[in-house]
């Protein structure tokens, strides 16, 4: 498997902030500054691919897939995602910081509360590794709320599934530091600006970043 070098993951329970900490990393790189910035892709799974979109209608609950064949599609959606031409890993090697909301330890978590661990293991264990995890840890109660105020809630966002979410999240983040990954846990209940300052610290200090004066 290895480690993908400029390879960033956001990870976390539904309501922990990763999809606006990565709007708020968009705007960071955009607005440039005195010094060169790498190239960012800023991306997310499930990706707005055909399998991805047909993913995004399950998790709407517009249709009802068991929980295997949800590990199935999420593997092959992020085999494209990896594989395909400009994909993750060519994008990564030619010196872009690829920064993903999500990624194989959603699938781990996730689909291992629905089917079980050995399927989602088998699916993933081929894919890189990120070079960077960084896990917003927030309080299942506090994401909650947070979920509740979206006009349109996913089928996972439950209090009972979050409160097994954080659970085995926390189970898991040794395994991937395994697996050769910088793991950094954040405190996500802190306020937006105090968790983007923790997030832009540990994303500036990547080797990519080495010389980099906008920071």
């Amino acid at each position: 498997m290895g480690v993908l070098q400029n390879f960033v993951v956001f990870e976390g329970g539904d309501g922990s902030g990763t999809s606006t900490q990565l709007g708020i990393l968009k705007q960071r790189f955009a607005g440039g500054g005195p010094g060169a910035l790498p190239p960012l892709v800023a991306t997310f799974e499930p990706t707005g691919g055909p399998v991805g979109h047909f993913l995004r209608s399950a998790l709407r609950g517009d249709i009802q897939l068991l929980g295997e064949t949800m590990a199935r599609l999420f593997s092959a959606d992020r085999a494209e995602h990896l594989y395909k031409e400009d994909g993750v890993v060519q994008l990564a090697k030619r010196g872009s910081l690829v920064v993903c909301d999500r990624y194989t330890l959603s699938s781990r978590v996730y689909q291992g509360i629905e089917c079980g661990d050995e399927l989602p293991v088998i699916l993933n264990k081929d894919f890189p590794a990120p070079e960077l995890l960084l896990y917003f840890d927030v309080d299942p109660i506090i994401a909650f709320e947070r979920c509740k105020q979206r006009s349109q809630r996913d089928i996972y966002e439950r209090l009972n599934f979050q409160i097994q979410v954080r659970g085995r999240y926390r189970s898991l983040l040794d395994s991937c530091r395994a697996e050769g990954s910088c793991v950094v846990e954040i405190d996500a209940s802190a306020a937006i600006d105090s968790v983007a300052q923790v997030v832009w610290r540990n994303i500036s200090q990547l080797p990519i970043m080495k010389g980099c004066t906008g920071q």
